[in-house]
């Protein structure tokens, strides 16, 4: 059976060496043998967030952590903004108004990310503001927020910036200490080259503060119980210990590469579709579009879904389509996880049949041609 590659936004291609990784005999989460292990990945976490502070693991989605934040740092009624140009600023705002924090909710084009300035004069209106909550890598538009110009307006304020990194951590440059970031969540299936199943926070010392003052209800995600279990190495709760296992190979794959060439590898791979793409006259829907997923605009007369699912189940490549407004104008391509150079070049290949195929003109070979160019340069 043919290997289907896939280029999508999570799950994500996993290495043959975590994936080997998962098959190890199960222990006991309770013993100095998974101590050590659990140690190991949290000081692994470390280096990938870029932080000093602690960073708890959760075993659930990536929206397992989102949730810890929202629960953790604040109580009812707080106020609080969450930037929304995407499914998962969506689901940011979904999360506040569940519990009925008091929520200013910054709606921007999908084709766009926000201006800086703008979240800088709502604080010197609105110094009460608790929490901003963001996403560095709206991977349903393929825009990059500008996190660390954010850092730099809320870190010298007792507002706290919250950051969803599920699809950049290990893809986009983010320097949680350097940058003042107070809270980052992520999770296993996107950069980090894992199943899904495990769920991150890094918290730091203003976060940890604005926690002994929560009042929302918490139990599965208690902050306090997990830095309380973390001094022992363990988790409150059984962990998912061959996810653990796994991540710590997949941590020790990225430090051999390096965190930086990591990131300009995605650079590196990102750019090549986005060349590809534009050869053959498409294109890319996010001004501010990064390194982790290219939303492309579909010629006129093509749709999207369509177009993925030609792709999958005929070329055996997995891309993903559009969602909400966008759902049937785009089609997206990332190069998170395991992603090579022969799997995007056999992505935009695959692209460029499946467009011949639904009727799109262009000059046969042109994307792949522009892709290798912008490989080898």
């Amino acid at each position: 059976m043919r290997r289907s590659i896939l280029l999508t936004p999570g799950p994500t291609q996993v290495p043959e060496e975590v994936l080997v990784a998962g098959a190890l005999p199960i222990m006991h989460h309770r013993t100095p043998q998974f101590e050590a292990i659990f140690e190991e990945a949290t000081k692994g976490l470390q280096y990938i967030y870029q932080t000093q502070n602690p960073v708890v693991i959760f075993a659930s989605s990536g929206t397992g952590a989102m949730e810890s934040s929202i629960v953790n740092l604040l109580s009812p009624g707080d106020k609080v903004i969450v930037i929304v140009g995407g499914k998962f600023g969506e689901r940011w705002a979904n999360l506040a108004k569940a519990y009925q924090l008091n929520t200013i909710q910054l709606d921007i084009d999908w084709d766009t990310v926000i201006d800086p300035q703008r979240i800088k004069q709502l604080l010197e209106e609105q110094p009460d503001i608790k929490a901003i909550f963001t996403t560095l890598s709206e991977t349903s538009t393929g825009g990059v927020t500008d996190i660390k110009a954010l850092g730099e307006i809320t870190k010298n304020t007792p507002t706290s910036l919250v950051v969803d990194a599920v699809s950049g951590l290990g893809v986009v440059e983010l320097r949680s200490d350097e940058w003042g970031v107070d809270v980052v969540v992520s999770g296993s299936q996107k950069g980090l080259m894992l199943p899904p199943g495990l769920a991150f926070a890094s918290i730091n010392e203003k976060a940890r503060k604005m926690m002994e003052e929560s009042k929302l209800p918490k139990f599965y995600f208690d902050w306090k119980k997990a830095l309380k279990s973390l001094e022992k190495n363990t988790t409150p709760w059984t962990p998912g210990i061959s996810l653990i296992i796994q991540l710590n190979e997949a941590i020790k794959l990225i430090k051999e590469e390096g965190l930086e060439n990591v990131w300009a590898r995605h650079i590196r791979l990102s750019n090549a579709i986005r060349k590809g793409m534009e050869a053959i006259g498409l294109k890319i829907f996010n001004k501010a579009t990064g390194s982790a997923c290219c939303a492309v605009l579909c010629p006129e007369g093509i749709n999207g879904d369509k177009l993925v699912k030609l792709c999958r189940d005929k070329y055996k490549v997995t891309l993903t389509g559009g969602q909400d407004q966008i759902k049937g104008k785009v089609f997206r391509m990332s190069t998170m996880g395991n992603v090579n150079d022969n799997d995007v070049v056999l992505g935009v290949s695959v692209v460029e049949r499946a467009l011949m195929e639904m009727g799109h003109q262009f000059e046969k070979g042109k994307a792949v041609a522009a892709a290798l160019e912008a490989l080898s340069s």
